[in-house]
């Protein structure tokens, strides 16, 4: 846990710690009242954490926590949207850019020496210049990725569960149909059953052997060995990937292919950002003992939020 994570909670609450959840055992479970973090957070946790009444989890993406479940049983679950969207909006394009222009190759050639020894860098075979972007999953981070994208002067297009007002972008009605008009796909849903593997084989042959793929979102999304076949065939030119479907262990296949550009889920890793994160976290769980209220309640519980903020009027 973020050590000013830690600081915010531990000022105002007592603090039970745990690196692993199964780790906790059923006596402190039963002791607690709320918890700020994040992991697997399935219904066998949740009965045994049976005083729970708010899971404050660390980041934006909660498809590791059975919220619906945590509704059932009147537990609040929140999040912290918004307060990441631009700094996961910027790797984005940088991981884009690093991609197509392979900066981290051209970066090891020079510090190899091999730019003295060798000559210039290749010339790069792909371009930003020209390319259609498709955006799959028009949220908060995806809007802030259409956002920067428009400054490259690219077309842009998105699919989503629907259509959004209030946005000029070309809206695709299905996966396929967004990746059958696009060369780039940039992938920013989130997690959990209905995306899983949702790009597959079909989704990538689609795109096209001038395809690139970046991946933002979750590594579940894509259908890992799918796009190593796609990437070894010379389906898809490209990928960029900052998560992964079995983190952090990444298959040696993905990593031995030169036209692949790796970071390790940092997308929202700067401390700024991660201190913002830690705040909303601290003062979700604030608001709600104090006033019985949540800042940032997901979806799924915003029933539950709603009883308890007109319970407390």
């Amino acid at each position: 846990m973020l050590d000013h994570l830690k600081a915010r909670v531990s000022e105002r609450f007592d603090v039970v710690y745990a690196d692993k959840l199964d780790g906790i055992s059923d006596e402190e479970a039963a002791s607690l009242d709320g918890f700020a973090g994040w992991g697997r957070i399935d219904r066998k946790l949740i009965d045994r954490m049976m005083n729970l009444k708010i899971i404050a989890s660390y980041g934006v993406g909660y498809d590791t926590i059975d919220a619906a479940y945590a509704a059932e049983k009147g537990i609040v679950v929140t999040h912290t949207p918004d307060v990441l969207s631009e700094e996961v909006a910027d790797v984005t394009i940088g991981l884009l850019i690093n991609t197509l222009r392979e900066l981290p190759h051209a970066e090891a050639y020079l510090r190899e020496g091999r730019w003295a020894k060798e000559g210039a860098f290749h010339l790069s075979p792909l371009t930003l210049r020209g390319r259609h972007v498709g955006i799959y999953g028009l949220g908060r981070i995806g809007l802030e990725i259409a956002k920067r994208m428009e400054g490259f002067g690219v077309e842009i297009s998105y699919h989503a569960r629907s259509q959004k007002t209030g946005v000029r972008y070309g809206y695709a009605p299905t996966l396929k149909v967004l990746a059958e008009a696009v060369d780039t796909l940039v992938i920013a849903v989130p997690g959990g059953p209905e995306t899983e593997k949702s790009v597959d084989a079909e989704i990538l042959k689609a795109l096209g052997a001038k395809g690139v793929v970046i991946n933002i979102g979750r590594g579940s999304v894509i259908d890992e060995q799918a796009l190593i076949e796609a990437l070894q065939s010379g389906t898809i030119a490209a990928a960029g990937l900052d998560v992964f479907a079995h983190e952090p262990n990444v298959p040696d296949a993905l990593l031995a292919l030169p036209n692949v550009s790796v970071l390790p889920h940092i997308a929202s890793g700067s401390v700024a950002t991660r201190n913002a994160m830690a705040d909303l976290v601290a003062d979700n769980l604030i608001a709600w003992f104090d006033e019985g209220r949540s800042l940032t309640p997901v979806p799924e519980c915003a029933d539950v939020a709603a009883r308890a903020s007109a319970k407390n009027a």
